[in-house]
């Protein structure tokens, strides 16, 4: 059994797919979403519609050292506000595409490539980039569609296993990062069942509440914090689901209890 299983580090969700936590002395934000709730048009596809603000602005954080964007594409992932964010970080994370249009702050990670960031006070942390299919079925038919991910796994000398998910449908790309990780002390699940009826038959295109207690049982994740599942019109699952099929898994004691408390 982990020390972390009883000492974990706070992860603080914002709403939608953001969260906040500090780790081995740097400050992570994950797919940064502060605009106000109403409509966003999109060139390609379904409108998005924002139904919740943030539970903090940009300002409200303090700094950060490292945004974790899942993908650049779409605005339930990064707004207009977690744009402008990311001008005054001096690293961002992403997907190799992303880290062509997002300028000279953001590198982009493929399938199992690297970068070690140093830590404040000696040592490094290693950001891993891992698999990730924002839909059901095979990558090469999904990505045409709905466009790149990266999920990632952070590591260090003396620190807890984290895998942050991405919008990621794909339980074998769990079973992939699994075999290489697992167990991981905390992962950050994306969730909610997002779906439109225009693509994959309304199939989700992100983690249903069962596959997330799934996802957590191959990871064998001693904590759980789920994201991404409220605040947008197109998740369709929320907080409900998520605490039904995690105590149907019997895996309740697995999710972060500020999470469960409504912190």
């Amino acid at each position: 059994m982990s020390q972390y299983d009883t000492e974990q580090f706070p992860v603080r969700v914002l709403g939608g797919p953001t969260a906040l936590f500090e780790y081995g002395g740097l400050r992570f934000l994950t797919d940064p979403t502060f605009d106000s709730p109403g409509d966003y048009p999109r060139p390609v596809g379904p409108m998005l519609t924002k139904t919740a603000p943030a539970a903090a602005t940009p300002a409200d954080l303090g700094p950060v050292d490292v945004v974790l964007l899942s993908h650049d594409e779409h605005a339930d992932n990064l707004d207009t506000s977690g744009r402008a964010l990311l001008a005054d970080v001096p690293l961002t994370l992403t997907t190799p595409g992303g880290g062509e249009r997002l300028g000279a702050q953001a590198t982009g990670l493929a399938d199992w490539e690297s970068v070690e960031l140093k830590r404040p006070g000696g040592g490094s942390i290693t950001v891993t980039g891992v698999p990730a299919i924002h839909g059901p079925g095979p990558r090469e038919a999904v990505e045409p569609i709905t466009g790149q991910v990266v999920g990632f796994v952070l590591t260090g000398d003396g620190l807890p296993t984290v895998y942050v998910s991405g919008d990621n449908a794909s339980l074998d790309a769990v079973k992939e990062i699994a075999e290489r990780f697992a167990p991981v002390d905390t992962a950050v699940l994306f969730a909610g069942a997002p779906r439109f009826p225009v693509l994959f038959d309304g199939e989700p295109l992100v983690l249903d509440s069962a596959q997330a207690a799934e996802a957590a049982r191959i990871l064998a994740a001693r904590r759980v914090v789920p994201v991404h599942h409220d605040s947008w019109a197109h998740f369709t699952e929320g907080r409900e689901a998520l605490e039904a099929a995690f105590a149907a898994a019997g895996l309740t004691d697995r999710l972060d209890r500020d999470w469960l408390q409504g912190a």
